[in-house]
């Protein structure tokens, strides 16, 4: 719960928040600044994402309009992804890619040169073709066991050496061990990076103290938070992974994570619009 806490010298506005004692002012064009809604609708805002709520749950929560609602979660993403670019992974990492339909929602009525690249897709149904296409994007994605983990879209189809490289170079600790399936891809990225490497056999889940466990319950986990949403379009599939890597499979306390989106929602510039939004690239 945060309160107000007196002024600095400059007359600055201080807050303190009463669960875990720290002190703090608000910066200038942070995403709060401007938005005219007090700090504790903000607060309440955090709890909803903590509890990965709807748009319209939220709003309903907050007493905001759902246009609102949605405004701020990208904010509040696009202010995570720079603290998700600097993760490292060190120790044992498990990496393993998932799959997601491209989903084109939200680029219809909003942008005046979009073109459907293909047919609709009846609601409820599959992609057109089966198994992994152009029709599904590509997430590779590895954790480590102390709660870090790394995850964004590369490229539609099969993943490649230079896709892996694209998302992990500089990433993964030297003195790590990665453990994956049997792809070729992640020979070559290992032996170009002097990263040591494990590879399980298909429908051999351990090696000695090597497993996949960890990178499997990471897509369940991944997979179940994004049936919540009822669809995510493919333009704002990032920030989703970032919320979840933070809220599901970060090790901290959920105190520890709801001070993490406030120190962000405070601090961090703004840097999303609602034009910016809307004009994304269809797909990453």
């Amino acid at each position: 719960h945060v309160v107000r806490n007196g002024h600095r010298k400059d007359g600055t506005q201080r807050y303190v928040c009463k669960d875990c004692g720290k002190s703090f002012v608000i910066a200038t064009n942070s995403i709060v600044s401007g938005t005219r809604k007090d700090l504790s609708v903000w607060e309440q805002y955090i709890d909803c994402m903590m509890n990965g709520l709807s748009i319209r749950k939220t709003a309903v929560a907050c007493g905001i309009h759902r246009n609102t609602a949605f405004l701020w979660r990208h904010k509040i993403l696009d202010a995570l992804q720079n603290m998700a670019d600097d993760v490292t992974l060190d120790g044992i990492i498990e990496a393993d890619e998932t799959f997601f339909a491209i989903s084109y929602k939200g680029n219809h009525s909003k942008s005046k040169t979009f073109a459907m690249p293909r047919k609709a897709h009846k609601r409820g149904h599959s992609t057109h073709i089966r198994g992994l296409s152009q029709e599904k994007v590509c997430v590779p994605c590895a954790v480590n066991r102390n709660g870090l983990s790394i995850s964004k879209i590369t490229n539609t189809g099969r993943v490649s050496t230079r896709d892996l490289h694209h998302i992990y170079d500089g990433r993964i600790k030297t003195n790590s061990t990665l453990v994956t399936d049997k792809m070729n891809s992640y020979v070559r990225f290992t032996n170009a990076n002097g990263i040591d490497l494990v590879q399980l056999k298909t429908g051999k889940a351990k090696k000695g103290i090597y497993n996949i466990q960890h990178i499997n319950s990471y897509h369940s986990q991944l997979k179940r938070f994004m049936r919540g949403f009822n669809g995510v379009s493919t333009k704002y599939l990032n920030n989703y992974l970032v919320w979840n890597n933070l809220v599901n499979y970060a090790k901290e306390s959920d105190m520890e994570k709801r001070n993490i989106f406030l120190t962000f929602v405070l601090a961090t510039l703004k840097t999303a619009k609602c034009r910016d939004l809307s004009n994304r690239p269809a797909v990453p």
